[in-house]
């Protein structure tokens, strides 16, 4: 389905894909930017786009970005997810970078900020291993000492720690009268002593970590933010979370339709290609229509974002990271049903994408959370 883009924005998802087209287009080139699928960022090929001014499209033009807004942003990662650039470390960045810009000090956000433009990589670490979607049970504990904190305790699934600068920690400082009182937000440089990170096996590669945090002492300086406002302070940074996700899938269910679309038509069988049988083009008619309207959605909710940048959407970025993360995993599973064997084949890349796919249902906010705040704000 066409969109309507201005000619500045058609000019920048061009360069995107032009760019994505020669130095990850192909197979080997990504095996070889990411150790044969085992790696999800590649820093050098990060460093590259950073020289060309796209990761710092969001950041404020006083620290040396453009001064974007979420459109922009949103063009940005879903033309790289498509393109399959190994810049995993993006995501977290700009979720990490939003917060230290909100609440930070001055030398924080120039730290932070100027990092991204320049290629640096940042992480956020909430979940515990018995806190995920309950937040507020978090248990890691920072207690007050001489000039700063002392935090002990365990974070974990912790994306892209072990390449990151920093890691923006929740942590409990104190108890107040409900669960969400008394958390706070620190900068943690991912060298500091006290820190262990330790990388978790998963299907997607290496791109998760715990974090083993032993009397870890951070002064003062770390805080970001009002010690014990740190749960206010992650509400108004899920706009921008869950758009994030929604945009990075939306590329990647953009990717596995065009590939199962030329599979389908070069494959034949029973003497004719097997998109001409009515089963399968059907089912891409269906997907085809599905992406276009999670599309609009997406780019409706960005639009109303960019006009009113102090608003929280929570329905609308809800209901856009819900859709695209379902679609694109939805899409994934289809197109490797219809690549029959092929679809399991490492050399076809369905099944890489389908991999991609299955943890963004659960990641930032799980379908079964985002049902739940949608649910809500409908007074149910």
């Amino acid at each position: 389905m066409p969109r309507v883009l201005s000619d500045e924005r058609r000019d920048l998802v061009r360069t995107i894909a032009d760019f994505c087209r020669r130095e990850c287009g192909t197979k080997e080139q990504r095996d070889k930017l990411t150790d044969d699928g085992q790696e999800q960022h590649n820093q050098k090929l990060y460093e590259r786009m950073a020289a060309l001014g796209w990761l710092g499209i969001a950041v404020p033009e006083e620290y040396g970005g453009a001064g974007q807004g979420i459109t922009d942003l949103c063009l940005f990662l879903q033309e790289t997810s498509y393109g399959l650039a190994p810049i995993s470390g993006f995501g977290t960045t700009v979720i990490a970078a939003a917060a230290y810009e909100k609440f930070g000090t001055e030398e924080q956000r120039r730290t932070v900020l100027e990092g991204v433009v320049n290629g640096r990589v940042e992480a956020i670490s909430m979940s515990e291993p018995g806190a995920g979607s309950d937040v507020g049970a978090l248990a890691c504990r920072a207690e007050r000492a001489d000039g700063g904190y002392v935090i002990n305790g365990q974070k974990t699934w912790c994306s892209n720690a072990h390449f990151a600068d920093h890691i923006l920690l929740i942590a409990r400082t104190g108890q107040g009268g409900g669960k969400h009182d008394g958390l706070t937000q620190f900068m943690v440089p991912t060298g500091v002593d006290g820190l262990q990170i330790r990388g978790i096996d998963t299907m997607g590669g290496k791109d998760v970590n715990d974090l083993y945090l032993t009397d870890c002492f951070l002064p003062d300086s770390a805080v970001v933010g009002t010690p014990g406002e740190g749960w206010a302070q992650l509400m108004a940074g899920l706009n921008l979370e869950r758009m994030i996700l929604a945009a990075l899938m939306l590329g990647v269910a953009r990717r596995a339709f065009d590939d199962t679309l030329t599979y389908v038509r070069q494959r034949e069988q029973f003497g004719r290609p097997i998109g001409s049988f009515q089963v399968l083009k059907h089912r891409i008619a269906d997907m085809a229509t599905e992406l276009a309207c999670a599309q609009l959605l997406l780019d409706d909710v960005c639009a109303a974002i960019d006009a009113e940048p102090g608003r929280v959407f929570a329905r609308e970025a809800s209901m856009a990271k819900l859709k695209c993360t379902e679609l694109a995993k939805h899409i994934t599973l289809e197109g490797m049903q219809m690549m029959g064997g092929y679809g399991y084949a490492t050399e076809y890349g369905m099944e890489a994408l389908l991999r991609s796919t299955v943890v963004s249902t659960v990641y930032g906010g799980t379908s079964e959370i985002q049902r739940e705040i949608i649910g809500r704000t409908y007074g149910l």
